[in-house]
């Protein structure tokens, strides 16, 4: 990977916030719930965004996704993307899937595989497809209402998901046989094509999945109705579908949204043993343009019922979503710090919403020298992978601190240090049986340090990184 450094300004700006946070220190993970691991066992921790581009179809398709954004993804830290594809691009028409959309995932994945990203492909939706005021999605030959009505909520997009129409939509994916083959038939056309490709880490099967309220029913009965019956019955089919053109790849799952405002999911069993559960992050309040209230208890009541689905399932997690709207409201600060030492209790890691260069979701300001207000936050040191079982990890002002026990392997096992740029670069210390491939982290560049188990070598493992 070519070496390049960050704008003064970006890097400035992120060595601003890392000293001023408050003290934080990463809770242990949930022993409960597995982690996510690479083809070694070394546990993973992903770091990233989601990167989406809706405004553009057809010739146009992923445009805005170009490799500045890899390559700057890369240059804050950050290892993971999850990457927005859509049905309707695919296979605009019935049986004729799209070569050049392919390739244009494939241009993707490429800068990915350059500047050592890691990507989720997310079969995304939004209010079904295109049949729907032009949302993207599932195609408009796979969308049957039963003539039932559909009006846009210009100011409420996500109340058009219990429109008539796009409820009896989903309600025929889910149910009508055509339409599961059609569904499975272009995971098989996608999974087969990228199955090889070494950027990719898995599948995310859908985004957001949701259905229909039978009368008497709010949405969180009917949610956890349609998640047991429905759609973990719909996880099963693409999961058959993939394994039999790619046998590797770990398969994410989503609840409904429903699971955004604390509540339990209904999904059950999906038989395959590489399972990630990948709920969304998202406050009903805030996603209005609400500022974070943290005495309504949303973090806590989200935390506690999350967990349930992975440790009864025995599967990882990662949150494919999240981030509020207006970052710059006064509790935001507060909001990122809680959140992400949240998350990193019950999660091997998340993807922001949204790499992109703007307002709103974005990361970045237009022209990408600045993030988004309290965005920077989302900037710290990590362990991308580690050859052990991790003890404890946190961040305080100034200095990372990792420690593990590793696992037993011949020739010893690998541990990697994801280190974000510093003005005055990172000092690395270890102390126990291992030894580290860097001393330290020159001014101004993103560090990957490896540390390296040595054969025979007995106790824990601490390693520690803070500025030189």
């Amino acid at each position: 990977m070519p070496k390049r450094r960050l704008r003064k300004a970006a890097f400035l700006a992120v060595t601003a916030v890392l000293a001023l946070l408050a003290p934080t220190a990463e809770a242990r993970t949930d022993p409960g719930i597995p982690r996510l691991t690479d083809g070694t066992g070394r546990a993973l921790t992903l770091r990233g965004w989601n990167l989406a581009d809706k405004d553009h179809r057809g010739d146009r398709a992923l445009e805005d996704i170009t490799e500045r954004s890899l390559r700057d993804m890369a240059a804050h830290g950050f290892n993971f993307a999850r990457l927005a594809v859509f049905w309707d691009d695919l296979e605009p028409r019935r049986g004729h899937y799209s070569e050049r959309y392919l390739r244009k995932i494939e241009r993707v994945l490429d800068w990915a595989r350059r500047y050592r990203v890691q990507v989720v492909i997310d079969a995304h939706q939004d209010i079904y497809g295109p049949a729907f005021g032009g949302h993207r999605g599932i195609p408009e030959w796979a969308t049957r209402t039963d003539g039932l009505p559909y009006t846009p909520h210009p100011d409420d997009w996500f109340a058009e998901y219990f429109e008539p129409g796009v409820q009896a939509a989903f309600e025929h994916l889910y149910e009508d046989a055509d339409l599961r083959d059609a569904q499975a038939r272009m995971w098989r056309v996608l999974a087969g094509r990228f199955a090889h490709h070494p950027a990719v880490l898995g599948y995310d099967l859908i985004n957001e999945p949701m259905g229909r309220l039978r009368p008497g029913e709010d949405m969180f009965e009917a949610a956890r109705r349609i998640e047991a019956t429905q759609i973990t019955p719909m996880y099963n089919r693409i999961a058959d579908a993939i394994r039999q053109v790619d046998k590797r790849h770990w398969l994410f799952i989503e609840p409904t949204p429903a699971a955004g405002e604390g509540k339990r999911t209904g999904l059950g069993r999906v038989h395959d043993p590489k399972v990630v559960y990948a709920p969304h992050f998202y406050n009903a309040a805030m996603e209005a343009g609400r500022d974070y209230d943290p005495a309504s208890g949303w973090l806590k009541a989200y935390e506690a019922e999350i967990v349930h689905y992975p440790r009864e399932q025995r599967v990882p997690v990662v949150v494919g979503e999240w981030g509020p709207l207006n970052s710059s409201l006064p509790n935001m600060g507060r909001f990122y710090e809680e959140a992400i030492a949240s998350i990193g209790r019950y999660a091997s890691g998340w993807a922001s919403w949204a790499w992109c260069y703007g307002g709103g979701y974005c990361a970045l300001d237009q022209d990408g020298r600045r993030f988004q207000p309290n965005k920077e936050r989302t900037v710290r040191p990590y362990a991308a992978a580690v050859s052990g079982a991790v003890r404890s990890q946190s961040y305080v002002p100034g200095e990372y601190r990792l420690e593990y026990v590793p696992a037993a392997r011949r020739g010893g096992g690998v541990t990697e240090l994801s280190l974000p740029p510093m003005p005055r670069g990172w000092r690395i210390a270890v102390t126990g049986p291992a030894r580290s491939d860097a001393a330290s982290v020159p001014p101004g560049r993103r560090g990957t340090v490896r540390v390296r188990s040595l054969p025979g070598g007995a106790g824990a493992v601490t390693v520690t990184a803070a500025p030189r």
